[in-house]
Parts: structure tokens; sequence; C-alpha cells
């Protein structure tokens, strides 16, 4: 079986700080995706350095295939040396997740990565090796579906050190924490956003260190295809639903002309939900043989708006989660659902989506359409664009 590796993470800077002192690389390659999590030395712009450097160095040499003895005694060479502790490091986490389930991880003292198996903190094999003076943790292991890793920086396990907690929030009541606030259906990015806003609450909004969380799962493929406007020729319209419709996985239909032409297509009529859940945005359909139909450039106008800030490095905002208007239910398809993303877009231009500060042949629908697939590129989507 062939698996679909996820990867996300939150990054929060110390109080004081505008650079973060811990970095996050992921590179996929070779149907391996390989995440390198480093905690630069101190804070602010030297640590940022530190653990930049680190992360680019070894993401790029691990994802060439290079040993980890190779990539240590680089990164021992090349970090400059910190004048008063005399010491040369960032420290390190690396993971790596092959599509055929086979895993390596690396970790150089960051706190243990936690693996969560069907929602329960589970050990895994740990072989303890000495290279160039360093302690370094090696582990090879056979992932499951449905697996989650949370890696961290030790901003998390401090979290409310002297201020909400005594001794700050340890390794085993962050695992506590992962347990209880587990669900299956979670991403990545959510996972790793949930346990950075607790740490973030413990330091009572003012973290007291440079806290990160880099979160991959298992995942199988799930492709969600979304029609958003009419082709530009009207004869093309019955072959565009087909290919539409032909599509596994999760469909929605997108704009009102849009939702007419799949209803004439499949002889179903669309039914109007007449609560607005948002006064901002338009209510949503239902249509049997699709998923979900919306209102058209409104609608995906404000998922474009959530997209930005799901995709920040920093946003700890999960609220959207939980509403139920037509641009959450959309984002919650495309960034916590889909693998795999497929837009359907149509070049018929309606005059009133006109921008005049943009050239006449640029609508603002397929504006934001560009914009939707940089985002979900971003957080590692597989997508694809028919423009008609």
């Amino acid at each position: 079986m062939r698996y679909f590796i996820e990867a996300g993470y939150v990054s929060l800077n110390k109080k004081g700080e505008e650079l973060c002192g811990d970095r996050v690389e992921t590179i996929y390659h070779d149907n391996t995706m390989t995440t390198v999590l480093a905690d630069g030395l101190g804070s602010g712009v030297k640590a940022n350095i530190l653990s930049t450097l680190t992360s680019k160095i070894i993401s790029t040499m691990m994802s060439s295939g290079m040993d980890i003895q190779d990539c240590v005694e680089t990164i021992a060479q090349t970090l400059p040396i910190c004048k008063i502790r005399q010491v040369a490091y960032s420290t390190f986490t690396i993971l790596q997740i092959s599509t055929d389930g086979s895993a390596y991880m690396v970790q150089f003292d960051n706190p243990l990565c936690v693996l969560l198996r069907n929602g329960k903190h589970v050990e895994y094999p740990v072989e303890v090796n000495v290279i160039d003076g360093k302690t370094i943790y090696e582990s090879r292991m056979q992932v499951q579906l449905g697996d989650v890793f949370v890696m961290f920086s030790d901003g998390v396990p401090h979290a409310g050190i002297g201020i909400t907690m005594n001794l700050g929030w340890q390794q085993e009541n962050v695992i506590s924490h992962l347990e209880e606030q587990y669900n299956a259906n979670d991403s990545a990015k959510s996972t790793a956003a949930k346990l950075a806003d607790t740490a973030k609450a413990l330091y009572l909004g003012e973290p007291g260190d440079d806290t990160t969380v880099a979160v991959m799962k298992v995942r199988e493929r799930q492709n969600v295809s979304i029609m958003f406007g009419p082709p530009s020729n009207p004869a093309d319209d019955e072959k565009v639903v087909r290919d539409f419709l032909s599509q596994d996985g999760i469909k929605i239909v997108s704009g009102g002309t849009t939702s007419k032409i799949v209803s004439k297509y499949l002889g179903e009529q669309v039914s109007t939900c007449l609560d607005y859940v948002d006064p901002k945005i338009p209510p949503i359909g239902k249509m049997k043989g699709v998923d979900l139909v919306t209102e058209g450039v409104l609608t995906l106008g404000h998922v474009m708006e959530l997209s930005n800030m799901i995709v920040s490095q920093t946003n700890t905002d999960l609220s959207w989660l939980h509403k139920k208007d037509g641009a959450s239910l959309i984002a919650k398809y495309l960034f916590e659902q889909a693998t795999d993303v497929t837009f359907y877009a149509g070049r018929a231009i309606n005059p009133a989506h006109q921008n005049p500060n943009l050239p006449l042949d640029l609508s603002i629908k397929l504006k934001v359409v560009e914009v939707l697939s940089h985002n979900l590129e971003l957080m590692g989507k597989r997508v694809t664009v028919h423009n008609y």
C-alpha cells in the first residue's frame, strides 16, 4: 500500500523577538518526505541563522541520500562558534517517511518525538549512537495508516515554567494532552496548531522561548474536485460536467450558473438552505450527486481569505473548523481532508465580477483559484487546474 505523507507546523516567536530561533524545512524527494525541525542556540537573529543553516543543510543532504554521520560532521564544521558558550550547533529532529511506509528518524538534543497510533502514544525502536562527540538517537520503523508523529522544540515542555507551572509542561504531560486532544480527522497542521496553542496559553500568551510544533501524518489519498464557473463556450457544458463528475472523491459545485449546469446534467434540483449561518456568506445548497453546493465569487473569496490564515506559520486559530457556513465547509474539504485537489475553472466572464484595476481578461474568479492553488501547494497538496 502506498501512503500519502502530510506535514504541517506552527512556530511561535519568543516574546520580544521578531525572528524565530526555530526552523522547519520539508522536502519531498524520490517518494520520500523529509522534515527537519531545528532549534538554534539562544534566540533572536543568531538562533534564526543557526537553525536555518542547520535545517537547510540537513534536509538537502538527507533528501539526497547522504547518511547522518556526514550530515552531523557537516553541521559541526559549518556553524559558527558561540563566543560565550563555546558551542556551535543547533539541536534537530529529522524524520523521513516514504510512500511505501518505511520511516527513519534522527534526534539530537530536541525533546523526543511522540508517535500517536490510533490516538495513543506508542514506543518506537531507538538506537543510541555517538557521532563526532554528539549523542544521536536513530529510529527505523514501518509506519501504519493514521500514524501521527509530533515533533517539537523545547519551548513546548518549557511552557509555563515559573508562570503557570513550577517545572513547566513535562514530556508526559504533553503526551497526555496529545492523547486527549486527538482527532483522527485532524490534519497535520491542525494537530500542530492545537499543541502550539496550548503551549501559548501556558505562557499566558507571551512565549518565554521559541516554540515550534511540526507534525507528519500518514494518510490515504483523498481527492476533492471543485467546479467553479461555467465554460467560456456553452457547447462544452456537458463535457466539463461529465469530466468533473467522473472524478473520485468529494465534489463541490460553486456558483449559481455552474450549479444550474450540473443540475441540468444530473436531472436533480438544487435545494437551498435558508438559514444564514454567517450573514456575510451566502447560504449553501444541496443536490443529489455532489457533496456541497455554494454561491460562487463571494463564498470562494472568503475561502481565499481563510486560506491565507490557515497557511500562516504562526496561526493557531482553529475556530473555522467548527463553523457551518459555505466558506468554512469548502476550506475544511480543501485544507483538512484533501490530499489532491482538482479545480474545474470556467472562463466565462461575468462583467459584475471585473476589477477595473486588473486586465480585462483576468476575472476575479480565476484569481481566487490561483491564490487557493498556491496556498494548497504550500500545505503539500497536489493541485490540478483545468481551465475551460
